[in-house]
C-alpha cells in the first residue's frame, strides 16, 4: 500500500499540482498584502480618507463587513488579471514557437524539393535519350 501511495504521489501531475497550490497560496498572500496595505489605503485616501477595512453595517447581532468584502473583490480582480496576463503570455510564446517550427518545416521541404529536382535533372542528363 505504501509503494502504491508513493508511486501515486510522485507522479508528475500530482507534484505539479502540489507545487502550484503552494505557489498559488504564496501569491495569494502577496496579492492580499498589496490590496490591503497599498491599494485600498490609496483608494481610501482618494475617497477622503475612507478606511475600507472598517466599513460594516450592523443589523441586530449580525455584523456585515462589506469593506472586507470590497477588498476581497479587489483581490479577486488582481489575481484574475495576473493569471490572464500569464496565460496570454504563454499563449503568445506557444504560437510564436509553433510559427517558427512551421517555418522550419517549410524551409526543410523547400530544400528537399530543390535537392530532388537537382537529382532528377542530373539523372536526366546521364540517361541515354531514346527519341
Amino acid at each position: 500500500m505504501w509503494s502504491e501511495f508513493k508511486s501515486f504521489a510522485m507522479r508528475g501531475n500530482i507534484m505539479d499540482l502540489a507545487i502550484g497550490v503552494v505557489i498559488g497560496g504564496a501569491f495569494g498572500k502577496i496579492v492580499t498584502s498589496l490590496v490591503e496595505d497599498i491599494i485600498m489605503p490609496l483608494v481610501g485616501l482618494l475617497l477622503g480618507g475612507l478606511d475600507f477595512s472598517g466599513l460594516a453595517v450592523t443589523f441586530g447581532d449580525a455584523h456585515i463587513k462589506y469593506g472586507s468584502f470590497i477588498q476581497t473583490i479587489v483581490n479577486f480582480f488582481i489575481i484574475s488579471f495576473s493569471i490572464f496576463i500569464v496565460i496570454r503570455t504563454i499563449g503568445k510564446l506557444r504560437r510564436k514557437k509553433e510559427a517558427e517550427e512551421e517555418a522550419e518545416e517549410a524551409e526543410e521541404t523547400d530544400q528537399q524539393t530543390e535537392l530532388l529536382t537537382e537529382i532528377r535533372d542530373l539523372l536526366k542528363q546521364r540517361a541515354p535519350h531514346n527519341d
